[in-house]
């Protein structure tokens, strides 16, 4: 039995706090439960060297855990150097946001996205894709004084799956990620196509039956994520 008697199907409970850094251009809260994560986005006008007289803008992103976020002290990334997750969870978040926002209609600025978790109980690289959508919508709605929607292509948003003891998990808390023989990220727009997938078997392989129920239900689990998100936003859209 899952913790808090959740169904297979069942995600944990989300609730996303906007404008929660009083000094970023746009942030948010996102929690879903014991997993929590600042979601801040910062626009700047320094454009790289390479994307000089290209007329477009980029999104780039930085993933931090906080020392005590986890049960173990966690290190911090010290002198630029890198672990080697941290680099790809950055990057998974920069190629996601790449893919919902029209950098043609942004030319001349550069989105940062800082993802700082709080609290690590499983997924919060897909907490950290859920909430950095939001917190930039934030960000454009205020850097341009205008509705925000205009500049992107794509909603997004992200959930973890995996196989743990033989059973078909939905959005895997620490407990059971440790122990999954398969776990997996997927991200997916508002279509319900697919940005990424990143999966990975453990101990038991996963067959092709059981990796198309992970689909199926991933996907029924983020069109949920995307119904709330979209609450944010008209809240948001009020102001």
């Amino acid at each position: 039995m899952r913790k808090n008697n959740r169904k297979f199907d069942q995600a944990r409970n989300l609730s996303i706090v906007p404008n929660f850094q009083k000094n970023a251009i746009g942030s948010v809260l996102i929690k879903f439960e014991d997993t929590q994560v600042i979601c801040s986005t910062n626009i700047s006008n320094n454009i790289p060297r390479w994307l000089l007289n290209k007329n477009q803008g980029w999104i780039t992103a930085e993933y931090n855990m906080l020392p005590n976020s986890s049960s173990e002290r966690v290190s911090r990334d010290r002198g630029g150097k890198l672990s080697g997750r941290t680099q790809e969870i950055q990057r998974l978040i920069g190629r996601t946001l790449r893919q919902a926002v029209d950098l043609n209609l942004i030319p001349g600025i550069v989105i940062t996205v800082d993802c700082d978790v709080l609290n690590a109980d499983g997924g919060t690289r897909t907490a950290s894709i859920t909430g950095s959508y939001i917190s930039t919508y934030i960000a454009l709605k205020n850097y341009y004084n205008s509705n925000p929607k205009k500049y992107f292509k794509n909603q997004v948003a992200a959930i973890s799956l995996g196989k743990v003891d033989g059973e078909i998990y939905l959005d895997l808390d620490y407990s059971e990620d440790s122990i999954a023989d398969f776990d997996m990220n997927l991200v997916l727009n508002s279509n319900l196509e697919i940005i990424e997938i990143q999966g990975t078997s453990e101990k038991e392989l996963l067959s092709f039956e059981e990796l198309n129920k992970l689909l199926k239900i991933g996907s029924e689990g983020i069109n949920k994520i995307l119904e709330k998100q979209n609450e944010i936003i008209s809240e948001i859209d009020r102001y």
